[in-house]
C-alpha cells in the first residue's frame, strides 16, 4: 500500500482557493472551469480539514459502489471533535436512509420494496400530467398578462411537492411551509456550512418532525390504503414496539419528501436554462420530441442537482495513488466526475444526442446501494414536464439569467425569469 500522502500547504491552499470560486457568483452560474483546474491538480485532493476532494468519474463511482466506504452515519459523527455534527438536523439525517449503513439500511430499504416501480409510476403518471398541465396554464397566462415570471417559483418548486404531495395525501395548504422547510433543511449538508446555516437548518428540521411524526400518528389513528398507512403496516411487523415502528416510518416519509423535493425543483429550471443556452440542442429537440428522454439523461450529466457527496472509509485504503486513512471523509465530485473526459468524450459540450453509456452513465443519482430510490420519478416528472413544454411553449426563453445559493454540494436556482419567443 502506498505511504499515507502528507497535504501540502501548497496543495490545501490550492484547494480552498477553488472552493472559494466554486461559492462565488461567477463559479455558481459556471462550476465546469473550476472542476477543469481541480481535475488538473490530481485525482484525489488533500483539503485543510483532513479529507480529500475525488475529482475523476472512476474512483467517485468506486467509492459510490464500495462496501468498505461508508454513508456519513451517527456513529462517525459522534467521533468526530467540534460542534459541526451535533446539530439536530444532521441527528435526524443519521436516522433517515441517508445516513444508513448496514445492516440498519439493507433492513429500511427493503421495508419500502421498489417504492417508485413501473405500477406506482403509472398509477402516479396521471397526477404528474394533471399538474404538468396546471402550471403551464399559470406559466402561460402571467405570460400572457405581460409578465415574465420565475420559472422555478412557478414550475420548478412547484411540480415535484404536488406530485409527491399527492402521492403522500398531503394537504394542498402545507405545501409552502413545507417547499421552505426542505430548502432550509439541506443546507446542513453543505461542505462548508456557516454556523447560521446550520442553525436554520436545525430549526428546519425540527419543523419536518413536528410535522412529519404528527401526520404519521394521524395514519396510524385513521389507517388507510395510502402508502404511510401501508408502512406502518410493514413496520408493525418489523418492530414489537409500536412507537418504533412509527418512528421507523416517520424518517422513510421525511427523507423521500425532502429528497424528491429538493433535488427536482433544481432540475427542472437547469433543463430550461441549459436548452436556452444551447439553442442548437433546443431546435433538435423541438424538431424531433423523441429526444426528450435523452435531453433529461443530458441535463443530469451535464449540471446534476447534487455536485457533491460524502463518504467515510471504513478502515486504511488506497484511493487514486493516496492512502485515506479509517475514519477519514472523502468528498466526491459528481459536478467533475460527470465532465471527466477520461469517462465521456467531449464533457463539456452539451449533446442530447448522446448515445449508450456515454448518454447514460452519469452519477446524478450517486451509485451502489444508496442509490436515489426516487430517481425513476424525478426523470418521469422532467420528462413530462419537457413534453409539455415542447407543445404549448416552444418559444419559451430565459429573459434574466438565473442566480443560485452559495452552494457547492446541492444545487439551488433561487432565480430565472422567462418570456415567450
Amino acid at each position: 500500500m502506498a505511504s499515507v500522502a502528507q497535504p501540502t500547504a501548497v496543495g490545501t491552499r490550492s484547494v480552498v482557493s477553488h472552493l472559494s470560486r466554486l461559492r462565488s457568483p461567477r463559479g455558481q452560474a459556471d462550476p465546469f472551469p473550476v472542476y477543469r483546474r481541480l481535475r488538473a491538480l490530481g485525482p484525489v485532493l488533500p483539503t485543510p480539514w483532513g479529507g480529500h476532494l475525488v475529482t475523476r468519474y472512476d474512483l467517485c463511482d468506486q467509492v459510490l459502489r464500495g462496501r468498505d466506504w461508508h454513508t456519513i452515519d451517527a456513529e462517525w459523527k459522534a467521533r468526530q471533535s467540534g460542534d459541526r455534527w451535533t446539530g439536530f438536523a444532521h441527528q435526524e439525517l443519521s436516522r433517515t436512509l441517508q445516513g444508513l449503513n448496514s445492516p440498519h439500511h439493507p433492513r429500511h430499504r427493503r421495508s419500502i420494496g421498489n417504492v417508485f416501480d413501473r405500477a406506482t409510476l403509472a398509477e402516479l403518471h396521471g397526477t404528474v400530467a394533471g399538474s404538468v398541465d396546471g402550471l403551464l396554464d399559470t406559466l402561460v397566462e402571467r405570460i400572457r398578462d405581460g409578465e415574465e415570471p420565475d420559472f422555478g417559483a412557478v414550475v420548478g418548486d412547484q411540480l415535484p411537492i404536488e406530485v409527491i404531495g399527492a402521492w403522500l395525501d398531503l394537504p394542498r395548504a402545507d405545501y409552502p411551509l413545507l417547499l421552505w422547510l426542505t430548502h432550509e433543511h439541506v443546507v446542513c449538508q453543505e461542505l462548508l456550512p456557516t454556523p447560521t446555516d446550520l442553525a436554520s437548518a436545525d430549526n428546519a428540521a425540527q419543523g419536518l418532525r413536528l410535522y412529519f411524526t404528527a401526520l404519521v400518528h394521524d395514519r396510524r389513528l385513521n389507517p388507510g390504503n395510502d402508502v404511510i398507512s401501508r408502512w406502518l403496516r410493514v413496520w408493525d411487523e418489523l418492530e414489537s414496539d409500536p412507537e418504533a415502528a412509527e418512528a421507523a416510518v416517520f424518517y422513510l416519509v421525511m427523507f423521500l419528501f425532502v429528497a424528491a423535493v429538493e433535488t427536482t425543483a433544481t432540475l427542472l429550471p437547469t433543463m430550461v436554462w441549459l436548452l436556452d443556452q444551447h439553442p442548437d440542442q433546443r431546435r433538435l429537440l423541438l424538431a424531433d420530441p423523441g429526444l426528450v428522454p435523452g435531453a433529461v439523461e443530458e441535463v443530469l450529466r451535464y449540471d446534476p442537482p447534487i455536485h457533491m457527496a460524502g463518504r467515510v472509509a471504513s478502515r486504511d485504503m488506497e484511493l487514486g495513488g493516496v492512502t485515506v486513512t479509517q475514519d477519514s471523509m472523502v468528498h466526491l465530485m459528481i459536478g467533475s466526475a460527470n465532465h471527466d473526459p477520461d469517462h465521456i468524450v467531449e464533457p463539456d459540450v452539451f449533446d442530447i444526442r448522446r448515445q449508450g453509456n456515454q448518454l447514460s452513465m452519469h452519477l446524478a443519482f450517486g451509485g451502489g446501494a444508496h442509490y436515489c430510490v426516487g430517481a425513476a420519478l424525478a426523470r418521469q416528472e422532467a420528462t413530462e414536464l419537457l413534453r409539455a413544454l415542447t407543445v404549448r411553449l416552444p418559444g419559451l426563453r430565459v429573459s434574466t439569467p438565473p442566480t443560485w445559493s452559495r452552494r457547492v454540494a446541492f444545487r439551488r436556482m433561487t432565480g430565472m425569469r422567462v418570456r415567450e419567443g
